[in-house]
């Protein structure tokens, strides 16, 4: 009979609530510490603006640090801001990006012997005997998990083997319950976002995420949905449980990369990108809700890689015909049947007090730009005018909107998008991948 493997320690991830909650709230009193040492340094004769600029520097690399290290909800929550840096003024955004950077796809790795015991647990003792080989070191590690580079024994062929962290699924709602308390260190960073919805968000589909039977489900629905596909390539699954997953191992650069190069490739890339975020509702039914740029890799044969189907919203249906309608009637510029239809939607309360349809309109118009002309430049400039003037705008309509639940997912796909393109600063026919995937956009 098999030895039975040990119990674990105290997992590395989960720890208690007491000593996550304690590094969470390090964060505000950190600040506070900052702000005390700040007015210290300008009584001395230091220059405001320097001292500043110190003090973001500080807050960014204490923010990030602990985020990345308490891994759970901490990590994703910085995950999804770094999306976002893109939306902020050049001196405010400045001193996060690098930091931001290193959340997108990375965090320090759980040692090995942690590693060997859960795929013990997971695949059973002999699990070695499945690989004829597999790397010690992470490939990639992120908010629940990290991913090991092997070779599949039963086949040869390479592959990713995802484990998640122990205890992850308790961390995140430990740390979920205590993020709130930093709302007000990140809200320089957010520009005003609120932060609660975007927690609550997570909290509502954290089961999903940490449950990889159900992302190896969505992943091989896609996997098979996009067999042969000229420009999309998402990796088969080949053995999964509940707490591991091993799939096809895909090569290629980091979407984020592309930043970097030429125009051409770069904005080829992008229509790549935002062609298969519109594309899995329609063809495989399902849409992949976590845009950020870790998740998607330039393969060497010029085709989009796709990984991580944790957070996905089922749409066997494709995207909702009323998103195309309403989209279509507000780029003609009819305010007053937007505003109806919105209401229809759910959008707009019924019993909300009355909405100025044109200040609606106006509001909606990041959503609406890149669809009114034939081809769209995305850059930061465009993005953080916009995310300004909408911040800048009456609160009233704010006031009165309503994200219903099963849009929550489409939302967030949509905007994260739009500023993913803008931090690559992409030329892209958009309308073009409206024309073929969006129902009910053309009358």
């Amino acid at each position: 009979m098999a030895r039975p493997t040990p119990p674990e320690p105290e997992s590395e991830v989960s720890g208690s609530s007491f000593r996550r909650g304690s590094r969470l709230l390090s964060l505000p009193l950190g600040a506070a510490g900052r702000a005390t040492k700040g007015l210290g340094r300008r009584l001395a004769g230091a220059n405001a603006d320097t001292v500043n600029a110190q003090l973001r520097a500080e807050t960014a690399e204490q923010l990030f640090r602990v985020l990345g290290e308490l891994k759970g909800g901490a990590m994703k929550f910085g995950q999804i801001l770094s999306m976002f840096e893109v939306m902020l003024p050049e001196d405010i955004a400045g001193p996060y990006r690098v930091h931001l950077k290193k959340l997108q796809d990375s965090a320090p790795p759980m040692p090995t012997s942690r590693v060997h015991a859960v795929l013990a647990r997971e695949l059973g003792p002999d699990w070695r005997t499945k690989f004829s080989q597999f790397s010690a070191r992470p490939a990639a590690a992120a908010s629940i998990g990290q991913v090991h580079r092997a070779t599949w024994a039963e086949t040869g062929e390479q592959v990713a083997v995802k484990v998640q962290y122990p205890g992850a699924d308790k961390a995140l709602e430990s740390d979920l319950r205590q993020l709130s308390r930093i709302t007000g260190l990140v809200s320089p960073l957010t520009g005003g976002i609120e932060i609660k919805p975007l927690i609550a968000e997570i909290v509502d589909r954290i089961l999903e995420e940490t449950d990889y039977n159900l992302e190896s489900a969505h992943q091989q629905q896609a996997a098979e949905g996009f067999a042969g596909h000229p420009e999309f390539r998402v990796p088969r699954v080949l053995a999964h449980t509940s707490r591991v997953m091993v799939s096809e191992w895909i090569d290629g650069e980091p979407l984020s990369a592309a930043a970097e190069w030429p125009e051409e490739r770069r904005n080829e890339v992008g229509r790549r990108y935002v062609k298969f975020l519109f594309a899995g509702p329609s063809e495989v039914g399902v849409l992949h809700a976590d845009p950020h740029p870790g998740n998607f890799k330039v393969m060497p044969d010029g085709k989009l890689g796709v990984v991580d189907f944790g957070l996905v919203s089922r749409l066997p249906d494709g995207l909702p015909p009323a998103m195309g309608r309403l989209l279509r009637i507000a780029v003609s510029g009819d305010a007053h049947s937007v505003t109806e239809g919105l209401k229809a939607e759910g959008f707009i309360a019924r019993n909300a007090a009355d909405i100025d349809p044109g200040e609606l309109l106006d509001y909606l118009s990041p959503f609406l730009e890149p669809a009114q002309v034939e081809e769209f430049h995305f850059t930061r400039e465009w993005m953080q005018r916009e995310f300004k003037r909408v911040g800048d705008s009456k609160g009233k309509v704010l006031q009165q909107l309503n994200l219903p639940p099963s849009y929550a997912l489409i939302h967030r796909v949509w905007l994260g998008g739009i500023a993913v393109l803008s931090q690559l600063d992409v030329r892209a026919r958009f309308s073009d991948i409206l024309d073929d995937y969006l129902p009910d956009w053309h009358a």
